[in-house]
């Protein structure tokens, strides 16, 4: 729209370059006074039109952009009759306003933006330049204009809609509707098709446009507008996220979309991909199976695909790519599912695992019954009865032998060492003996040769040990250390020691001894009892081979992609129970590192007594993978039924049979139910529920007529949305009521025990002195809880004495009590050691309490949600569920939000003053480096932006609030559509 300018007569020369000075001077305006002018517009006491900005005037220092513009007007009207090219020249500057130069043109010191008009009065570039077109040029002005300053040029091009508009006016119309549809999509095409057309003027639309009131009072004019108007209704980080995709990403959702045959520059993915893939994980070119999966035409159109290979074959890669195209091109979401113990990958044979195995089919289940849309795709390395598994996930599959490394696989039994061979009568073929000079002692310290069958490969090489037990892991570790040359301690021996002191700062300043001993010989143990920042530590110091060796649970081979030259296998053992294939075949699948070696190989440690045991492993099929919604009753069966009538995927006896012959459970069902079929099971299923009082409703037969519609109950729709396990949520229920009726909370601790995990009071056992101990150091009021959870203070001295008990106490109660003083404790001095060290306990078992009782913290706060009569505890649970997931200090809990920063860190940054998000995002990088010690300046720069990040998403979301409460209700009574 036309911005009004002075009468300046007829001549048309003069109307154009006042014309652009009025533009560019609104443009310049925009930029650098809409936060000043803003706020004298809300300083104002009226409404009125009067002259709001007094002496402000002055933009930068003590120059006063608005009486300059004034002077030059004037000399301009001074010297009317000085012939003025139409290839004037002006300059947008950011230092020292505007001044005039020879023949009327105007300049800047410093020169950010240069702009020419033609003869045509179509904007150019300088020459230098490569952008050639008037439209592109003014486009990329408005783009970096305020919404405030667009909707003010719509607002004028409605008022002026009336009078007569010139070319060059539709030309600038069309400049801010396309900048204004860019801001409101981040899909756009500029139109070039009004470029270079010639100014048209006449007289009358002049009278009707200008004005003649003075430039400086317009350019107030416009301010004031800019001030007034009305900001986008939309949240603009929004529009900005959406706007990141580049033109290469358009031309692959294009490629991919299509039925061509020409895949893009990477698997319908933009070339960065590729380069990215090189530069931050070394993948120069695809395996020849991951290109055949990636072109599969069961791929190319979406169906559900299953594929197989062994370990280490590259097939988390293919699932990235897939991913990728998921997101990128097709912009559509994606639901990774990672097994509990995994990093890297979904593994399908985890649907037989147990309640992982349930909640996993039940996942899959609702998602091909709610959205046949949905691909799903399947990866495994060890699969048996794939056609099960086909059926249920309705899809292809896909399968390759090929592994990297050839694996070698062994057996150890005394000092014979077997090759594993299925073409033999008993499976093995003698392959060599050990070469080492046993003395007697270590004879005795080694009686399985452990040290002859990792020298043969350490340090040079790695090696993994996967042990029984946890405590069998730091047995072997210790006994390695004791008997190995003191020349295994100069191996990267600064880097070792670095090691211990990341360990130190983890651990609040301490380390466990026995790492503390087996680190210098670059060896250490694996498992569940580390911290998750010791585990952490320790992976990475064995990936980049400052470690060797790790003495392992059998965790580590279905979770941790850290491969070796060389696996052994302690004993054929997981705890007491002898090895399943499947077990087997991933803890040897982590022999042989791709790129590295040329062979892995593996090595199982047997005794005589278990050879026979062995022959039937090695040589065995891998074993088929079952349905767990049986085994696991209330977290599997019972579960889906109550989740299906309460999400209403289900709501009749009909329906829930229909969904349920479609889960692995019906098409196993022969298998599984011999006793019962599978009606008779759902029936006996829903029957329970509506007993426990979850359902109501009445199980209709077949010859009725009646739908017989099932409905939830409150405390069943609490339950699913709470994730409650059926096993105890009446139990739960019972529970919170109780506590209403006396909740003590001079302290956590009666909070505390209602969050405690029910499922975690099994394995507990209690040290009754400690326990004695630490009741005798609770207040009178926290002593009271204990008597009002049901565990007589009798009852537990006559434990700690030793003494018989007469009277019965639920052991259940007992237990979560103890753990509930372990979680006390824990939340006042804020130290995992300390209180591993006071209660008897790992570590990592008190960090996995910790855990588990944040998370079922979370669990009833939704489910007190649900249920008026808890509204007590949603403020309760909320404030415990931050202490319990951060277990720090309240001050430092803010901190704790940003990636990279943990306790020791969180104090550190408190201490030197950046106590709050907003300190952290605006920080400064290096000085975070000089001043927070042992900080990297990637650290540095990583902590600053997951603040900014944070302190963003924080600010959309008030902002989203904001325009959620000020948007118009459609329903005001009175008001029309």
């Amino acid at each position: 729209t036309e911005v009004a300018a002075p009468d300046v007569g007829e001549d048309l020369n003069d109307l154009h370059v006042m014309c652009v000075l009025c533009k560019l001077c609104c443009l310049f305006c925009c930029y650098f006074g809409v936060l000043i002018l803003c706020y004298f517009f809300l300083q104002c006491s009226n409404e009125s039109e009067e002259d709001m900005f007094g002496d402000h005037d002055s933009f930068y220092g003590n120059d006063s952009l608005l009486a300059e513009v004034d002077d030059i007007e004037k000399k301009y009207l001074q010297d009317k009759n000085t012939n003025i090219k139409v290839a004037g020249e002006i300059i947008i500057g950011n230092q020292s306003g505007i001044h005039q130069k020879k023949q009327d043109n105007f300049s800047n010191s410093e020169n950010v933006v240069v702009l020419k008009a033609d003869k045509e009065d179509a904007f150019q570039m300088n020459e230098n330049d490569p952008v050639d077109s008037n439209e592109e040029l003014t486009e990329s002005i408005l783009d970096d204009l305020p919404s405030s300053q667009l909707l003010y040029f719509e607002k004028m091009g409605e008022l002026s809609s009336g009078s007569r508009i010139s070319p060059v006016s539709e030309r600038r119309n069309k400049c801010v509707n396309f900048s204004l549809d860019k801001i409101r999509s981040p899909s756009f095409c500029p139109d070039t098709e009004h470029r270079n057309r010639p100014t048209d003027f006449s007289s009358e639309s002049k009278c009707d446009l200008f004005k003649t009131e003075s430039l400086k009072d317009h350019l107030k004019s416009a301010m004031t507008g800019n001030a007034k108007a009305q900001t986008l209704q939309v949240s603009k980080t929004k529009q900005l996220k959406e706007a990141v995709l580049s033109e290469e990403l358009c031309v692959a959702r294009k490629t991919i979309e299509s039925s061509s045959v020409d895949i893009g520059p990477f698997y319908g993915l933009p070339s960065k991909v590729k380069d990215l893939f090189r530069q931050f994980r070394g993948i120069e070119t695809l395996y020849e199976w991951q290109h055949d999966c990636l072109m599969l035409e069961s791929l190319q159109q979406r169906k559900n695909l299953i594929y197989s290979l062994p370990t280490s074959g590259g097939k988390t890669l293919v699932a990235e790519i897939i991913i990728l195209q998921e997101l990128l091109c097709r912009q559509k979401d994606v639901l990774m599912i990672l097994p509990y113990v995994a990093i890297v990958q979904e593994k399908l044979h985890m649907l037989g695992e147990g309640s992982r195995g349930a909640t996993l089919e039940i996942t899959l289940a609702k998602i091909l019954y709610t959205s046949k849309n949905t691909q799903i795709i399947g990866m495994s390395a060890t699969l048996n009865n794939v056609r099960d598994l086909q059926k249920f996930l309705q899809a292809e599959y896909y399968t390759n032998n090929f592994r990297p490394v050839e694996l070698k696989e062994y057996v150890k039994i005394r000092d014979s060492i077997y090759a594993v061979d299925s073409k033999t009568e008993n499976g093995f073929t003698f392959s060599r003996l050990l070469n080492f000079k046993y003395s007697s002692n270590l004879e005795k310290a080694d009686p399985d040769h452990i040290i002859a069958l990792v020298t043969e490969v350490i340090p040079k090489y790695s090696c993994l040990i996967f042990c029984p037990t946890k405590k069998n892991c730091e047995n072997v570790a210790s006994m390695l250390c004791k008997y190995l040359k003191k020349e295994f301690r100069a191996h990267r021996e600064k880097e070792k020691q670095d090691l211990i002191k990341n360990l130190e700062n983890t651990g609040n300043g301490s380390v466990c001894p026995i790492l503390k001993q087996t680190i210098p010989f670059g060896i250490a143990y694996h498992h569940s009892g580390l911290t998750n920042d010791e585990r952490k530590s320790i992976e990475e110091a064995y990936s980049t081979g400052v470690l060797c060796l790790l003495a392992c649970t059998a965790t580590l081979a279905a979770g941790v992609n850290l491969p070796a030259r060389r696996v052994i296998l302690r004993a054929p053992y997981v705890a007491n129970d002898f090895l399943k294939k499947n077990q087997y075949k991933q803890m040897i699948g982590r022999a042989g590192r791709a790129g590295i070696d040329s062979a892995g190989e593996s090595i199982l440690i047997v005794q005589e007594k278990d050879k026979h045991l062995v022959q039937d492993l090695v040589n065995s099929p891998l074993e088929n993978c079952y349905s767990s919604l049986l085994l696991e009753l209330t977290k599997g069966m019972q579960s889906l039924l109550l989740s299906l009538v309460g999400l209403k995927i289900a709501v009749t006896h009909e329906e829930v049979n229909n969904f349920m012959c479609s889960t692995l459970l019906g098409i196993q069902q022969q298998l599984l139910s011999k006793e019962k079929s599978l009606t008779e099971i759902i029936k006996d299923g829903l029957e329970d529920l509506i007993e426990k009082g979850l359902l109501k409703g009445r199980i209709c037969e077949k010859d009725h007529n009646s739908k017989c519609t099932l409905t939830i109950t409150p405390l069943g729709k609490a339950t699913y949305k709470g994730s409650i396990d059926l096993a105890y949520c009446n139990l739960l229920y019972r529970d919170l009521k109780k506590g209403l009726e006396g909740l003590i909370l001079e302290s956590n601790l009666h909070l505390l025990y209602l969050a405690t995990p029910y499922d975690m009071t099994s394995n507990c056992s209690p040290d009754w002195m400690i326990y004695l101990k630490q009741f005798n150091q609770l207040s009178a009021a926290e002593q009271k809880v204990v008597d009002i959870v049901g565990v007589p203070e009798s009852f537990i001295t006559k434990k700690a004495s030793g003494q018989a008990i007469r009277k019965n106490v639920d052991s259940a109660v007992v237990n979560r009590l103890y753990l509930s003083f372990v979680l006390y404790t824990l939340l006042k001095e804020t130290n995992i050691w300390s209180v591993s060290e006071k209660f008897n306990m790992s570590r990592g078992y008190v960090q996995n309490l910790l855990n588990s009782a944040a998370s079922f913290a979370s669990c009833v706060l939704h489910f007190s949600e649900e249920l008026e009569e808890f509204w007590v505890y949603k403020a309760l649970l909320t404030e415990l569920t931050k202490k319990l997931t951060y277990c720090v200090r309240t001050e430092l809990i803010p901190l704790m939000e940003v990636a990279g920063v943990l306790e020791a860190r969180a104090k550190q940054l408190y201490n030197a003053g950046y106590k709050t998000l907003a300190h952290l995002a605006n920080a400064n990088p290096e000085t975070l480096v000089k001043t927070i010690e042992h900080l990297s300046r990637r650290q540095a720069k990583q902590i600053v932006s997951s603040a900014k990040m944070l302190l963003s998403e924080k600010a959309e979301a008030l902002q989203e609030e904001v325009e959620e409460l000020l948007k118009v209700p459609t329903d005001i009574p009175g008001t029309y559509a």
